[in-house]
């Protein structure tokens, strides 16, 4: 196909008449007519996006090669647009939509009430704001235990109506078979082995795990087991910063630490958590970042205020309008009310 361009006959001759002659391109570059410097598109060139914010996706080929490169992987949760929004902005590396929602945002006093379809309710809302993170949805309690194929239909949802990139699931050796099930349908798995909320009541509450040899070992076992499976990584919870670093040193995939020390591969933290949104505890392995509660709190508390002072709203949050519509207004209103009242009184004349 060649392309032509339209050149004006007075670039070409000493003219002045109002002619244009079409030629190919080729010959307007060899003849100097236009430079190779003035770009020809046949369709409009997209325009280079202005989000300030915007920056490369992050992949599990990125994770991978954080991990041997032996780069901190920042992780933090979600549970809305809002919060996904941030974590984005904030270039975090991975955001988990975990089912600690149940807790900080629906108000259960654990995460096992939380049901798939309200999970992926919210991985939706998270995605929708969340876009360079690795995404990776939580599957809630009761919907992956009974067997594999359960776990692979139910994960299989998360991607396709969630639009998350993987799925977390709690558990160690026993759990191994659902982890190669459903990364064998070509869902990434992150795996969570040392306290295990979901399953809270049988640890006997959130307490810490690993904190005998024994335990420890089995620790161990849990993480080569679904490592073995085909988990791209795994959460290690609430165990002693020796033994997580040990167990980091053994594996090679990944290991994100929760109250587990410095020594895992990354970090996670609920956002709620670390930024005082939660009013009931704050575990003792988070750093509280900000306090965006008291702030709300203090909003709130001002918004109150100026209602009942009638502070607000004022003037600049009003829309004007135009005085001789706002005064044709209040005529009509008025003569409407004058023929209402002599309509009313004609009434009452004809039946008394």
């Amino acid at each position: 196909m060649t392309h032509r361009i339209v050149i004006p006959v007075s670039r070409i001759f000493s003219s002045s008449m109002p002619i244009r002659y079409t030629i190919p391109v080729r010959t307007a570059l060899r003849t100097s007519l236009i430079t190779p410097s003035q770009r020809l598109y046949s369709a409009r060139p997209q325009e280079k996006p202005t989000d300030p914010f915007q920056r490369p996706k992050v992949t599990i080929r990125t994770i991978r090669r954080m991990a041997k490169q032996k780069e901190p992987i920042s992780m933090m949760t979600a549970q809305d647009y809002p919060s996904g929004l941030m974590v984005d902005r904030a270039g975090i590396d991975t955001c988990l939509v975990g089912d600690s929602l149940a807790m900080v945002t629906l108000g259960h006093d654990t995460t096992n009430p939380v049901t798939v379809n309200e999970m992926i309710h919210h991985c939706k809302a998270v995605a929708r704001g969340c876009k360079a993170p690795f995404l990776i949805g939580d599957l809630p309690f009761g919907s992956y235990e009974s067997n594999p194929e359960d776990a692979v239909k139910v994960a299989l949802r998360f991607v396709k109506e969630g639009n998350v990139e993987a799925v977390k699931l709690e558990g160690g050796k026993e759990m191994a078979e659902t982890v190669r099930r459903i990364t064998t349908v070509g869902i990434p798995v992150l795996a969570h082995v040392g306290l295990t909320p979901q399953r809270q009541a049988s640890l006997g509450g959130f307490r810490v795990q690993a904190k005998t040899a024994k335990q420890a070992r089995a620790l161990l076992e849990d993480a080569l087991a679904v490592q073995e499976a085909g988990a791209f990584a795994v959460v290690l919870e609430a165990v002693p910063e020796e033994i997580a670093s040990y167990v980091t040193q053994q594996l090679t995939i990944p290991t994100i630490g929760i109250g587990a020390g410095n020594g895992c591969s990354g970090q996670v933290l609920v956002q709620n958590d670390a930024l005082g949104m939660f009013d009931r505890f704050v575990p003792k392995f988070t750093k509280q970042y900000a306090n965006i509660g008291q702030i709300m709190v203090d909003g709130l508390k001002k918004y109150h205020e100026e209602v009942k002072s009638r502070a607000f709203p004022a003037k600049e949050n009003t829309y004007p309008i135009n005085e001789a519509e706002l005064a044709r207004f209040f005529e009509q209103q008025a003569a409407e009310k004058k023929d209402d009242e002599a309509s009313v009184k004609v009434a009452k004349a004809v039946t008394a």
